[in-house]
């Protein structure tokens, strides 16, 4: 099967993860679309393919070579809750026929939807690429290389993929996950990662006797709110800056909860973010009443580099491979988080490699063909030069 048919049918499965249901994989298409890679990897010839109760698949290809180390690549098989990957209507056009589609790609074949759901290239993409480059090598038992493993997760998409990833089992010396986004992508910085959810509790009475009793914890809330920097907030920053980002907020005049984000690669400001909002609340608190507002804050995961800087080799054989087959490296921080900045602090060494696509989480996403073709060729190259 060539690369674009098994993209085709990859997307064909159901694979959006469901943050509210408290189980692994969150939703049963990932364990079926599991169930289907597992099978896959087997029938083309990779061995010691297992498939846990969590969803997670490993499998090996066996080294040609001795005295080489192992080599991991990972990707996840869900997709972004933000749009429905439900009935994906995929078809391949020109660049020139979709108006959403960036000019750089004129000329090419690009894998689009009927714009009624999101494609699934983050990061279906990113598995079609590593099964099609094992299968190619399976294919060609001349070529030399190491031992490699791979590995695909569930539940990336709602921050859980790594969870029940066993870095041990999988074994590998260092990784890399096909998961970012354009053509030339790679990225071994990222956002350190906070969750917060701030508890307001107000007190209800009827409106027409609310002189002096009623507390409206909604207001309380944009009182809050508004404390915080205005600028620095994700439709403001770019680049290396970080933000506050209110993602929820539901209430009533008895409690408001406010669910933010908290994000900035330097750790430093990243810990004074957080003190901030604690600062925050404390200071409500002295004008309303101690215990009126509540802050629950939880790290996510953090910046991947400073596990990445001892190993710097990993991201030269990256870039060597990418201009080995005609890609020109772009080296950037990624503004958010990947399973592989969870796995690099324990023990897994794991930048992020491009997969291809583009307007990610979006009815507009697409993929040029050549960028998923590109992204098979730079894990050829990764395998044979380690």
């Amino acid at each position: 099967m060539n690369i674009v048919d098994r993209f085709l049918k990859y997307v064909s499965f159901c694979t959006t993860s469901d943050e509210n249901t408290n189980m692994t994989p969150s939703t049963p298409g990932q364990m079926e679309f599991a169930r289907y890679l597992a099978d896959e990897l087997k029938s083309i010839g990779l061995q010691e393919v297992t498939l846990d109760r969590n969803g997670y698949i490993m499998a090996t290809l066996p080294a040609t070579a001795e005295g080489r180390p192992v080599v991991g690549f990972i990707a996840h098989m869900d997709t972004s809750p933000d749009a429905s990957g439900k009935h994906v209507k995929a078809c391949i056009v020109k660049a020139e026929e979709r108006d959403y589609i960036d000019a750089r790609y004129a000329g090419q074949d690009v894998i689009v939807t009927d714009t009624t759901t999101l494609l699934g290239a983050d990061d279906k993409a990113g598995i079609a690429e590593i099964v099609t480059a094992c299968e190619y090598l399976i294919q060609h038992p001349e070529i030399q290389h190491g031992k490699v493993r791979v590995g695909f997760t569930p539940d990336e998409e709602i921050g859980q993929g790594a969870d029940h990833f066993d870095v041990q089992a999988f074994g590998a010396d260092f990784a890399y996950t096909m998961d970012g986004g354009a053509i030339g992508e790679l990225e071994f910085e990222n956002f350190n990662a906070a969750a917060c959810k701030i508890k307001i509790h107000g007190l209800n009475v009827h409106p027409g006797y609310g002189y002096h009793k009623m507390v409206n914890s909604m207001r309380i809330a944009y009182q809050l709110a508004v404390m915080l920097p205005r600028w620095e907030t994700p439709e403001h920053t770019q680049g290396y800056e970080g933000f506050y980002h209110l993602v929820g907020m539901n209430g009533t005049v008895e409690e408001t909860t406010l669910s933010y984000i908290i994000r900035d690669h330097d750790r430093a400001r990243f810990e004074s973010r957080k003190r901030e909002l604690e600062h925050l609340v404390r200071k409500v608190n002295r004008e309303f009443g101690e215990g009126t507002v509540e802050i629950e804050l939880r790290d996510q995961y953090y910046n991947m580099r400073e596990k990445i800087e001892p190993v710097m080799h990993i991201i030269d054989l990256a870039k060597e491979a990418m201009t080995a087959v005609g890609v020109t490296p772009e080296v950037k921080p990624i503004r958010g988080g990947t399973d592989g900045a969870r796995l690099s602090f324990e023990g897994l060494p794991c930048p992020n490699i491009f997969a291809g696509g583009e307007n990610f989480h979006s009815r507009y996403e697409y993929l040029p063909v050549p960028s998923l073709e590109k992204a098979k060729d730079v894990i050829l190259e990764i395998i044979k030069k380690a």
